[in-house]
């Protein structure tokens, strides 16, 4: 094995242990996180690199799954493995093997009893919007572009309509399979500098597409096609018929999870303002 020399190896039998671990990865270079046949998904890559790193196989489960083309600057996953490392060893090995786009960013031992998924608090995301013109070209599949001029002020008085405990029923993909849509959103925030804006929502959890779905109504009441209470119309509808447009993929970022203070889970690497 390439990275045998590097790893600190254990003299005898050991048992099993869990590790928790941070993820960060480009969306638009992987169809989805979760494990699908033939083709190139987050978790699979993940599994195979850290395998390899453990010598044995590996099964990572994460805090949250995210769809094709959506980023990840604040993925939590953890695994269990026998293999005795040192985080760092983690972290190198696994990077080696893992392909551009994809990189583990921490890795720590936690007691048996964390759970990346039920483990979780809140999770965080962040859609990135980028306002000209002109479309980006580097930024492309990494932002979402629009030509409109967007009224922050407006955005937010209709983001305030989705605050707390509700069913977002409204809000969430035709072909969502949670059993149960009532999410409690804990926090939206707006915020404008230059040509950029970008979404914050803060929840207990979220429905597939309900972020982007939460965009593509904000989107439609910033450029003053819609009324800010058109929002809560919506969401009392709870007929995703009555919503607009689902917004893109290529701005959306799980930003961050967060969870009990004694798991000591450490927060999100610095990134970009905007991301």
């Amino acid at each position: 094995m390439a990275f045998a020399h590097t790893f600190e190896e254990s003299a005898g039998p050991v048992q099993q242990r869990r590790y928790a671990i941070g993820v960060e990865y480009d969306g638009s270079r992987f169809h989805g996180w979760q494990v699908q046949s033939g083709v190139k998904t987050v978790q699979q890559l993940l599994e195979e690199a850290l395998s390899s790193v453990a010598a044995q196989p590996v099964r990572v489960v994460t805090a949250g799954r995210t769809d094709t083309g959506v980023h990840a600057s604040g993925q939590v996953a953890h695994f269990d493995s026998t293999a005795v490392r040192q985080p760092l060893n983690w972290v190198r090995g696994a990077n080696t093997l893992l392909p551009d786009g994809l990189a583990l960013t921490w890795a720590k031992p936690v007691d048996r009893e964390f759970h990346a998924r039920f483990s979780a608090l809140s999770r965080r995301y962040r859609y990135v919007l980028f306002c000209r013109d002109v479309r980006p070209t580097y930024l492309a599949q990494r932002v979402t572009w629009t030509y409109e001029d967007l009224a922050v002020e407006r955005m937010r008085a209709g983001a305030a309509h989705l605050t707390g405990r509700h069913d977002f029923s409204a809000y969430r993909s035709s072909g969502c399979q949670s059993k149960q849509p009532v999410r409690e959103i804990h926090e939206i925030t707006i915020e404008k500098k230059d040509a950029w804006i970008w979404i914050d929502v803060e929840a207990d959890g979220f429905l597939q597409h309900m972020v982007r779905n939460i965009t593509g109504v904000l989107t439609a009441i910033g450029t003053g096609a819609r009324p800010a209470i058109w929002a809560k119309q919506i969401l009392e509808s709870r007929d995703r018929s009555m919503g607009g447009v689902t917004a893109l993929p290529d701005g959306l970022y799980l930003s961050a999870v967060r969870y009990p203070e004694h798991f000591q889970i450490p927060p999100p690497p610095p990134a970009c303002r905007y991301w």
